[in-house]
């Protein structure tokens, strides 16, 4: 009889250990090839402090369609236009609900934001709030002289710096400059002065959360504990309702846009500025380009962009080196997924890196080189057709607020470069210069870009 009792007591644990075999062998077979995890912690440590330069190493041993144990999430990672172009296109409604990091459930962010809810009809009424109300090309052409008067504002406080001799911080101004266009556009007011703290201020928060959304967070990689998650750090503002939409959807709207649009407009000015730094020959092509087209005391207007075919060169060449968002959004499978004979399974994360796309050698010619010039040469855009450049993603989800950084981008790249010419301080040479990355959410300078403005018009 005890015999039996016995039995009957460890077929449950026999039952257990096929099903893990099983499911061992099942996933081997089929899943996407990948480094061998770890027990517990998967491949957790293999993504180090720069994990889009680490994965796309992996990449290149694993081939472009991956695997990734993170603690107990399984992650494809996708590293190649045309399996991008595959996940985002061919099975984008597959593809379209998002894997949400543990930060973005301060405030049920994850149940109320456009960048997180899965594509419901909530979801569509913000999209269609924000393609109709802010980043068409109606509202924005009558904000149009907004933006240009806060870029002036820019110039003038340039201007006054000029005086000193001083360096300045071209990330923070620029920053500025955005939060106030952003701020103007949907406060009627200034949140920021180029000459106090409450701007460094709000970059050092919009940073920290960017950082702490791709920050190896031990709570995402094991769901059970949310609920002793050391890593919580979220604002929240606030707005009027609106007839569309409830208040609540306007603050996390509002939250979404100031986060994002804000923080990757501002970091890629950075970025272009450094690269033009970095390369004076190219800075003197762009300075050329623009007194050609605007003459010597001509005014940057945004009607001017179209014009500016060596700039706008420099702005894809920009997002290819430095995408703002170097993994995009994490998406999440809706269900099993067939590519190129492996299954991405259900609630599986995917990761698109966009960074390790622009640095493929059998994409781009010396891809470590700053070449605006390849631009010329090929006609490729990155608003989501061709799946080479998406620094702004692609099919349903691709950024809403494209249409405005493109605005914001080249309007003020344009300015910073046509009213000045720049030095480095201290004697720096251009082959001196950090150009070294800190990773988050957006990818940003790991240090400050300073150098001296000097007025040239």
């Amino acid at each position: 009889m005890d015999y039996y009792l016995v039995l009957l007591l460890m077929l449950p644990f026999v039952w257990a250990f096929i099903r893990i075999v099983t499911s061992n062998n099942l996933s081997s077979q089929t899943l996407p090839p990948g480094p061998h995890p770890f027990p517990i912690i998967g491949n957790i440590l293999e993504l180090g402090k720069l994990p889009h330069q680490e994965i796309a190493k992996l990449s290149k041993t694993y081939g472009p369609l991956m695997t990734l144990k993170l603690g107990r999430i399984t992650t494809i990672v996708i590293s190649s236009p045309t399996l991008a172009k595959e996940a985002l296109q061919k099975n984008d409604q597959a593809f379209s609900s998002r894997t949400i990091p543990n930060m973005a459930h301060v405030f049920d962010h994850h149940k109320l934001s456009m960048a997180w809810i899965p594509t419901n009809a909530k979801w569509k009424n913000l999209r269609k709030a924000s393609a109709t109300q802010i980043f068409a090309t109606k509202p924005l052409d009558a904000t149009q002289a907004l933006r240009q008067t806060k870029v002036q504002e820019l110039l003038d406080h340039i201007n006054q710096s000029c005086k000193s001799g001083a360096p300045i911080d071209i990330g923070q101004l620029v920053f500025t400059t955005v939060l106030n266009s952003i701020s103007n556009t949907f406060f009627s007011m200034d949140l920021a002065q180029y000459d106090s703290n409450l701007s460094q201020e709000f970059r050092d928060l919009a940073c920290s959360v960017a950082k702490e959304a791709r920050r190896p967070n031990i709570a995402d990689y094991f769901p059970a504990l949310r609920l002793i998650d050391p890593q919580d750090s979220l604002l929240n503002l606030t707005e009027e309702d609106n007839s569309e939409i409830s208040l609540v959807d306007i603050k996390h709207l509002l939250l979404d846009l100031f986060l994002a649009g804000i923080d990757t407009t501002s970091s890629t000015v950075e970025w272009a500025m450094a690269e033009l730094l970095h390369n004076p020959e190219k800075m003197t092509k762009a300075r050329d380009e623009l007194e050609e087209v605007l003459g010597k005391g001509g005014h940057v207007q945004e009607s001017d962009i179209s014009k500016f075919n060596y700039l706008r060169a420099i702005v894809k060449e920009t997002f290819r080196l430095h995408p703002s968002v170097p993994f995009l959004l994490p998406r999440k499978a809706k269900t099993n997924i067939e590519i190129c004979g492996y299954i991405v399974p259900k609630n599986a994360q995917i990761l698109i890196n966009v960074w390790a796309m622009g640095q493929d050698a059998s994409l781009w010619q010396s891809p470590n080189l700053f070449m605006p010039e390849r631009f010329l040469e090929q006609d490729i855009d990155y608003k989501g057709q061709d799946f080479e450049l998406i620094p702004f993603g692609a099919g349903r989800r691709i950024c809403p607020g494209l249409p405005l950084a493109n605005r914001m981008v080249h309007l003020m790249l344009a300015s910073l470069v046509h009213y000045f010419a720049w030095k480095l301080p201290n004697e720096m040479r251009p082959e001196d210069m950090d150009m070294a990355e800190m990773f988050g959410l957006t990818l940003h300078r790991a240090m400050p870009l300073l150098a001296i403005p000097i007025k040239s018009l």
